[in-house]
């Protein structure tokens, strides 16, 4: 029987964040935040108002490019081949459930498997995995334009936040399904929440009462916002919850096994080496 600490009970991580993945990763996220959140960051007098209109594309354009950063960086950190290939599974599965509930009432499966994948694999590979996924399902679906950094920067924190949840051996079974369910529930809204922040600012002041003004304080821009996300995104903000959470809970202790047995076989950490020909044993 083994104990707690045992290699089948830890929580490989296929890419280990360094210094610079860590700062290369604090950086992208504070721009990104930045990016989302301009419209309150910045006072009703300032000049980036002026240019509400075009500020998004310029942070859209900023955006590629630290992510890029974020990527090549992480990977110098030991993304290794077994490493890659894992990301390319799981990336082109994701890839492929969005298009399953496009445009039907927020039921986007692809959550789900985000969110063990980032459990199993840690929050390295989870913001990796969450930004290539969306990046891949955006080509697939025809989804490009300048709201996708956005969402690869929304779905890396969703992905990179499930692997900063406790541990496996300090939650299991039931408990660990749960904590997961919760967090995908809370996820899902935020995940919503931020992705209005990047389409709420090209909404026309004169059009509605719930449109971003940059005359306005940020308090009523704040409630503006609070109106904007309930009348535009709550029932599809609560579709993709509910499915994440019915699914995590139908089918998350399988593919939790079936990850985690796959991470172990595939000893990501264990370095590859390679015997001289005259060393390896000639058949008798």
């Amino acid at each position: 029987m083994t104990g707690p600490s045992s290699p089948h009970d830890r929580q490989a991580r296929a890419v280990r964040l360094g210094p610079r993945s860590v700062a290369a990763l604090a950086l992208v996220s504070a721009v990104g935040a930045a990016g989302f959140g301009w419209p309150f960051l910045a006072p009703p007098d300032a000049s980036l108002n002026a240019h509400a209109q075009d500020a998004p594309w310029l942070f859209a354009g900023l955006l590629v490019l630290l992510v890029a950063v974020v990527a090549a960086t992480i990977s110098e950190s030991g993304l290794g081949p077994k490493a890659v290939a894992m990301l390319g599974v799981l990336a082109a599965a994701g890839a492929a459930l969005r298009p399953i509930g496009a445009g039907t009432a927020g039921l986007e499966p692809m959550f789900f498997l985000m969110v063990l994948s980032g459990r199993v694999l840690g929050p390295g590979f989870g913001f990796v995995l969450g930004s290539v996924t969306m990046f891949a399902s955006a080509l697939l679906t025809g989804g490009v334009g300048p709201w996708m950094p956005f969402q690869m920067l929304s779905m890396g924190w969703f992905t990179m936040g499930a692997g900063l949840l406790p541990g496996p051996d300090r939650l299991r079974d039931r408990a660990e399904l749960l904590m997961l369910a919760a967090y995908g529930f809370l996820a899902a809204f935020a995940y919503g929440t931020v992705m209005n922040l990047a389409g709420w600012t090209f909404m026309n002041t004169l059009a509605s009462n719930i449109a971003f003004d940059p005359d306005a304080s940020i308090p009523d821009n704040l409630a503006r916002f609070f109106a904007y996300c309930l009348a535009t995104s709550l029932g599809w903000d609560g579709g993709r919850a509910a499915v994440t959470v019915a699914l995590t809970l139908t089918l998350g202790t399988p593919l939790l096994k079936a990850l985690r047995r796959a991470t172990r076989r595939a000893a990501f950490e264990a370095p590859v080496t390679f015997e001289k020909a005259d060393e390896v044993s000639r058949p008798t």
